[in-house]
């Protein structure tokens, strides 16, 4: 019974695992292959967006 659990997680863990990685290089891909000149607009208008902004979080820890 422990061992048909043990490839029940391991099988589960690799489904998962390799989709992810699927979507991921799929993303990247699609981006490079069909992003043109207009690969990063929405990185770019974020950033534009932010500028002024008060920087939050990950400061000095003492």
């Amino acid at each position: 019974m422990v061992a048909y659990i043990m490839d029940l997680v391991v099988v589960a863990v690799l489904i998962v695992g390799i989709t992810a990685i699927m979507g991921v290089l799929t993303n990247s891909l699609g981006e490079k292959v069909f992003g043109g000149k207009r690969r990063s607009e929405f990185v770019d208008q974020s950033a534009k967006f932010q500028t002024g902004w008060k920087a939050v979080g990950g400061g000095n820890k003492k």
